[in-house]
């Protein structure tokens, strides 16, 4: 397949808000040996991608210095070292970065087949939240059935895809949200119970429950101590992202005498080894949910690539339910 030499894309002009983000022609990337270029059909928007377009997140060394980091599309080149994906593949994808645009290239052993039932718009939906929460709540803090589980910020993309996921396995899950509205989609979702944490202090719902087994949280700041507060014995907590502030002070006396376990990651500057193993757990065992329907992304709104800078605005109001996506190809 010959490929055009540029394409539309949109590019961080320097850190700021949202405004900074501007439509730009740069050239078509290439595939390496081990890569595949898709063209992108839909990219999904992610907290990462406005703290890198704020100057908090910068791009790891090779990426792409465009933001994005997960899309679905059509392969329209393979690298000599590919052999699972021929062009004409459709696929959704995590990425190092680049999804704002037309074409992007990616380690191919990150990327997914679209699942049965599932639209493209849909599949971009997926790589980002759902690597994401399988790593955090399942290969690192090792959620099993019948434990319960505590979500922050439940009507995120994040949150909705650890609702599901969770509910799926068999875990209790209760989540934090900051309306009525997103309480009741929440509890649709598989919630057990949904704390508006505007009126109620998740810290004493937890305890009447015995405690959290596991904590997911993308707080931070002043939740840290009263996450620990709410776990129970030889619980974990995991923290992901920090909207508050990644300094707090704590006693770690409590940590000790409950045997509790704090951990957390983020996902981008993970390795391509490790990636592409999280990519082959959830093919395994979150693919053929997401193609019985048992599960699903849940979804916000959609805005053309050019207008990136309304849905960074979007995600950064709170008033989003789920997912946002980019409209790049028809």
């Amino acid at each position: 397949m010959t490929l055009p030499d540029a394409m539309r894309a949109v590019e961080i002009s320097q850190p700021g808000g949202p405004e900074v983000l501007r439509p730009v022609t740069r050239p078509v990337p290439e595939s390496g040996p081990s890569d595949i270029v898709i063209r992108v059909a839909w990219a999904g928007v992610n907290r990462p991608d406005a703290l890198q377009r704020a100057g908090a997140y910068a791009a790891p060394p090779g990426a792409s210095d465009l933001p994005g980091l997960e899309a679905a599309g059509e392969i329209v080149a393979v690298g000599a070292e590919v052999t699972r994906w021929q062009v004409g593949d459709h696929v959704c994808a995590l990425l190092p970065g680049g999804g704002y645009a037309e074409f992007v290239a990616t380690p191919a052993d990150h990327a997914l087949p679209v699942p049965a039932g599932l639209t493209l718009d849909q599949a971009a939906c997926l790589p980002e939240t759902f690597f994401t929460v399988w790593s955090n709540v399942f290969m690192r803090a090792g959620l099993r059935a019948g434990e319960t589980l505590l979500v922050h910020g439940g009507s995120s993309g994040i949150g909705t895809t650890a609702i599901q996921l969770a509910t799926a396995f068999g875990a209790r899950v209760f989540t934090t949200a900051g309306t009525a509205e997103k309480c009741q989609i929440c509890e649709r979702l598989g919630a057990e119970r949904a704390i508006n944490y505007r009126e109620e202090d998740f810290v004493e719902v937890l305890k009447a429950e015995g405690g959290a087994h596991v904590i997911l949280d993308m707080v931070g700041g002043s939740y840290i101590p009263r996450n620990i507060k709410a776990l129970r014995t030889e619980g974990r907590l995991v923290q992901i992202a920090f909207l508050e502030s990644p300094k707090v002070e704590l006693n770690f006396a409590q940590v000790m005498l409950r045997r509790l376990t704090i951990t957390g990651s983020t996902l981008r500057p993970q390795s391509d080894a490790a990636k592409a193993e999280i990519a082959r757990q959830l093919e395994e065992k979150v693919w053929p949910l997401l193609a019985s329907g048992d599960l699903g992304p849940v979804m916000d709104s959609e805005f053309a690539l050019e207008d990136a800078a309304r849905a960074h605005a979007r995600m950064e109001s709170s008033a989003h339910i789920g997912k946002i996506v980019l409209k790049v190809a028809g």
